[in-house]
């Protein structure tokens, strides 16, 4: 709980075994998540059974793989069937450290932003955290461009690790997103559409061989999603496009 809100921590697993113990034993360390919900999307390993021994943790899982953006549709479905006021999305694969919850958290709980990203690239975190030289350069890439085209001033659009009030959650139109990779970046331009402010902090991340990653030919394809996301979204406020992604009037 944060002041009487219900906090709940989401993770979208995908062969997570490895590393979900340690990422489960820090995010219940912080103290202040009453509740976390596992959606396993037809992982190959023991993800899911490791899942249903962990205490104060709802499992959910996929009969066959859906993908990422349908992972998290269901994440954040049940995070508000379940009450939570409070919903934090902590990859399993412990490329984020959860310490940064309790801060997400009180941003959240406070009243002072809807969303809130925890950012690779404030504090050149990326980098250090031994992010690929060609994914660093393609993150300020896209981010450069999108926020032109989105007219926003974020430092990456591209973070997984995000924390949203309900609220927000109950706002978006979140099942016209697509069930792959660019959810993410949908999402964030659905709130920057509803004319709510996203806040960031800076995270420190760490890649390494337990650490999922998108191949480089996902990536291209993910980035050009990307540039289609932000393009439409300058196209909707332009009145020269109606997509079901921006529904109602764009702040």
């Amino acid at each position: 709980m944060f002041k009487d809100k219900k906090v709940i921590v989401v993770m979208p697993a995908y062969n997570a075994a490895q590393t979900l113990r340690k990422t489960y034993k820090e995010v219940m360390e912080q103290e202040i998540v009453d509740l976390i919900i596992l959606v396993d999307d037809a992982s190959h390993d023991d993800t899911a059974e490791i899942a249903k021994t962990l205490p104060h943790t709802k499992v959910y899982v996929h009969e066959r793989n859906k993908g990422y953006g349908a992972n998290q549709k269901r994440c954040y479905k049940m995070a508000v069937e379940e009450g939570g006021d409070i919903v934090i999305m902590v990859h399993p694969d412990y490329q984020y450290t959860p310490k940064l919850i309790p801060a997400m958290a009180s941003m959240i709980g406070n009243n002072l932003y809807h969303c809130v990203l925890g950012s690779r690239i404030l504090g050149g975190y990326a980098l250090k955290g031994g992010m690929p030289l060609w994914k660093y350069v393609s993150n300020r890439f896209l981010t450069f461009i999108e926020n032109i085209l989105i007219g926003a001033k974020l430092s990456e659009y591209h973070t997984g690790y995000r924390g949203f009030s309900r609220e927000l959650l109950e706002q978006l139109p979140i099942e016209n997103n697509s069930d792959d990779f660019v959810f993410d970046n949908q999402i964030l331009a659905q709130i920057l559409w509803l004319g709510h402010t996203i806040a960031e902090v800076s995270c420190p991340t760490k890649y390494f061989t337990e650490a999922s990653s998108i191949n480089f030919w996902r990536s291209i394809k993910y980035g050009l999603g990307c540039l289609s996301t932000a393009l439409k979204f300058r196209l909707s406020k332009l009145k020269f496009l109606d997509s079901t992604l921006f529904q109602g009037p764009g702040k």
